[in-house]
């Protein structure tokens, strides 16, 4: 079991309905080959003006939400376009999780694939968690993966998530390594497989042989 068995820490409430990936990671920002630097881009037209200034009113430029590393928001989080690139900025920017009451379906599979916690919570609870994020002094959030518990100040409520993406965050766990613990499994099927159809084994390498030969 891994230190993400429990996500705890500072949360921020972003209390916006349909959050979009066009507006958590910007196209402008789409343009790099790696993940480095998409921590600028989160968010940008709410954190920034049009002269590329800190809006003193954005919750994430508050000097108290500094170290920040939960959202709380609105429902729908994460609709529009299926670009990753909107995971990749939450995680860089530091967020670990983000709670809402609902989530666009791209999204959550990007986000759990690449162990970014998402916690979803019915509308009343939101409500609440919401006004303990926008105060400085109730903020603090913790998310036990393991007996799946969101509490914060004000709410204590169970959440549901898949045994497949509750065993990658409890394991540490990307898809390619979780696809790798069933490396045993899956070499019995192949070669079950070839035992029983031999002629499909390599049929392309052996068609392009022939075809190729003199």
């Amino acid at each position: 079991m891994t230190e993400t068995a429990v996500i705890e820490g500072r949360a921020a409430a972003l209390a916006i309905d349909n959050l979009d990936t066009d507006q958590i990671m910007p196209k402008q920002f789409l343009r790099g080959i790696d993940k480095s630097g998409l921590d600028k881009g989160l968010l940008y037209d709410l954190r920034f003006d049009e002269n590329g200034r800190p809006k003193p009113d954005c919750v994430l430029n508050r000097p108290d939400y500094a170290d920040v590393s939960i959202l709380i928001s609105g429902s729908n989080f994460g609709c529009g376009s299926s670009r990753e690139h909107a995971v990749w900025g939450l995680l860089e920017f530091g967020i670990r999780a983000v709670v809402a009451s609902s989530f666009a379906e791209i999204f959550y599979s990007n986000a759990v694939n690449n162990r970014l916690m998402l916690v979803t919570l019915p509308q009343d609870k939101i409500a609440r968690a919401l006004a303990d994020a926008a105060d400085p002094n109730r903020n603090h959030v913790s998310i036990d993966v393991a007996t799946l518990r969101f509490r914060s100040a004000s709410v204590d409520a169970p959440f549901a998530l898949s045994a497949r993406h509750r065993r990658m965050f409890l394991e540490g766990l990307d898809v390619i390594g979780m696809t790798l613990t069933y490396r045993q499994q899956i070499g019995a099927f192949a070669e079950r497989h070839w035992s029983e159809q031999p002629w499909l084994r390599d049929v392309a390498a052996r068609t392009y042989q022939r075809l190729h030969s003199p």
